[in-house]
């Protein structure tokens, strides 16, 4: 969160990464949500089905669209997206204000399903994820934005183990991009006022089990 005795001026001249541009939306994305450690198991499914609907589309259309689809997708509760429907997928596929891809919607659904799974073998999502860091944040010290990667070797491994657990649109690009989002990795660049505030703040972190 932007430090509250900022004055208006101060914030709109901090240095940020230059992915947000300057499009409101994206940068309160940036600097509220972007590399902050995320374990709230809804939080983090919500982030996951938004990952796998973002493939092959720019970030900045999920987020003009996530409102809409949190209404869509019964607010990503995975108790009621299993009990999605055929008939309830095709007026999926009918509302232009949500992604209309109907494999990515049926993903969603299967995603529920498989979440719901994890937890009745006793593991949550966080636990599951957060996994491949060991529990810890990943800070990264990337000096331009052509430096930062797509993948590594947690992500691979995220993807492998998501996908052996039945889940969909999970590759491991994708799951990257969600490690970026949630905090798991710090990508900010080093010059980004963000950076070092995630680093000083210390967010704690826990094993994984």
């Amino acid at each position: 969160m932007i430090p509250p005795m900022l004055k208006k001026s101060e914030i709109r001249d901090l240095i940020r990464c230059p992915f947000c541009g300057d499009d409101p939306l994206y940068t309160a994305y940036h600097d509220e949500e972007w590399g902050v450690p995320l374990f709230d198991e809804h939080k983090l499914f919500e982030f996951l089905i938004l990952e796998g609907m973002q493939a092959g589309l720019s970030w900045i259309t999920i987020l003009r669209k996530r409102e809409n689809m949190r209404k869509a997708f019964a607010e990503f509760d995975p108790e009621k997206l299993v009990k999605f429907t055929p008939k309830k997928i095709e007026q999926l596929m009918q509302d232009s204000t949500i992604i209309r891809n109907r494999l990515k919607i049926e993903a969603a659904i299967i995603n529920a399903k498989s979440y719901l799974a994890l937890k009745e073998k006793g593991q949550g999502l966080s636990d599951f994820l957060w996994q491949f860091t060991d529990g810890k944040v990943i800070t990264n010290h990337w000096k331009a934005r052509n430096l930062v990667p797509v993948t590594s070797p947690a992500a691979k491994m995220m993807a492998k183990e998501l996908k052996a657990n039945g889940f969909k649109f999970v590759g491991e690009t994708i799951c990257y991009a969600l490690m970026q989002a949630v905090g798991i990795v710090n990508d900010h660049l080093v010059e980004c006022y963000r950076h070092q505030q995630l680093v000083k703040n210390k967010h704690p972190m826990r094993k994984a089990k």
